[in-house]
């Protein structure tokens, strides 16, 4: 995604027409892609209701939601991930999770790089403890732990089981196999 030079606040971003699709990070817009494949589509539903069904089933206190909701980090950085966990309800208000969410997932699309470096360390620098990259290009998913002072990165590919982090502690944890998620497709 190609940045624009100028640095903008969030009440400047938001003054914005309503048409215009980008998030905005470290005070830069980033334009964001036309609508996603049918593929990250499918990746996108099928691991929301796998986390949400985990989280009623588990009565948890967290929260999942997707694309387009926006998470605010400071006064000039907001992004919209394609889905995340809250577990602070405080964090959220009527119209956006104000603060970092447990857990990130984006789904790459053509612009990766965005995913993979400029998201990838804003979600660090602001408090995120766990980012998965999914990549259905290359069938793989990157897993970031940034709960310890140097983040741990693991690499899986759809094939494999896939434990989430935040839910390790739990009496059943949640593990996720994409390929199992999709293999009707």
């Amino acid at each position: 995604m190609a940045a624009i030079d100028l640095r903008y606040t969030l009440d400047e971003f938001y003054s914005l027409p309503d048409d215009v699709n980008a998030e905005l990070i470290d005070g830069k817009i980033y334009y964001m892609s036309p609508a996603p494949s049918i593929m990250h589509q499918r990746i996108s539903v099928k691991l929301t209701t796998k986390i949400s069904n985990f989280i009623e089933k588990n009565k948890g206190k967290c929260e999942v939601f997707s694309a387009p909701t926006d998470v605010i980090f400071s006064d000039n950085t907001t992004v919209q991930p394609d889905i995340f966990v809250v577990c602070d309800k405080n964090k959220l208000t009527e119209k956006r999770c104000e603060g970092a969410p447990d857990w990130i997932i984006e789904i790459t699309s053509k612009k990766a790089a965005y995913d993979y470096v400029t998201k990838r360390d804003s979600y660090q620098k602001n408090g995120v403890r766990e980012y998965w990259i999914v990549d259905p290009r290359n069938e793989s998913v990157t897993v970031c732990d940034f709960n310890n002072d140097i983040s741990d990165v693991e690499y899986y590919d759809f094939t494999d089981t896939i434990p989430v982090g935040i839910y390790k502690d739990t009496p059943e944890p949640l593990e996720i196999c994409i390929a199992k998620l999709i293999e009707n497709y």
